[in-house]
């Protein structure tokens, strides 16, 4: 895994961690239209741990059929983000720093703080973007993270992952978004931004779950 010099610019759009909203789908970003799906991947302790683990290297992203061309770890403390729970109120970071830890090919799991470059085409339609990871959560029933576009993305916003092992044991993977068309063809065509996300959203479910269930 190379990894490059990135310019250290901030996100690209101002709703930071909107993605954990209660209201996004009713009360999105200015411009922006909102996603969330979100699919039953099992049950039980194991699942769930499997299926974090999985997220937090990237397999999403890998199995969305887009290439992880360079990583870069914050360098000093990592920053938390923003993060509610379910009424919208704003929660403390579950951590605020964490040993690094690294997939077989040497590549960092994911941190908050770190910049990645994507590259690839999702039908088609370019996906490549240089993003930050928001935040970065890892508790005992609650693993996830969301990046923000930093820039060269045909869209801006944010999109966040999560994992979570309920008490009634089922085990559920929630995708997250918002996309402000940044490139003219999808200003003009807003149906591309939503063409983009639907198979985006179909490639993370494959990529995390064992058996490709049926939507919420």
């Amino acid at each position: 895994m190379r990894r490059g010099t990135f310019r250290d610019d901030t996100v690209d759009y101002a709703a930071v961690g909107a993605t954990q909203a209660a209201d996004l789908m009713q009360y999105p970003p200015e411009r922006s239209i909102p996603a969330e799906q979100s699919w039953r991947l099992g049950s039980g302790e194991a699942r769930f741990q499997t299926a974090s683990d999985a997220l937090m290297s990237w397999t999403a992203q890998r199995g969305a059929g887009l290439t992880l061309k360079d990583v870069r770890p914050a360098s000093g403390p990592m920053y938390s983000g923003v993060s509610f729970d379910a009424d919208g109120t704003p929660l403390a970071p579950s951590k605020s720093e964490s040993d690094l830890r690294y997939d077989a090919d040497g590549t960092p799991y994911v941190g908050a703080g770190t910049t990645i470059r994507l590259e690839g085409r999702i039908k088609g339609l370019r996906a490549d973007a240089e993003l930050r990871v928001i935040f970065a959560i890892e508790e005992p029933r609650r693993v996830g993270f969301a990046l923000g576009t930093v820039g060269d993305s045909v869209v801006s916003g944010e999109e966040s992952f999560m994992v979570e092992w309920h008490d009634n044991d089922e085990v559920w993977f929630t995708v997250r978004a918002f996309d402000a068309p940044a490139a003219l063809t999808y200003k003009v065509f807003p149906g591309l931004t939503r063409r983009r996300r639907r198979e985006l959203f179909t490639r993370y479910l494959r990529a995390i779950s064992p058996l490709y269930t049926t939507p919420a």
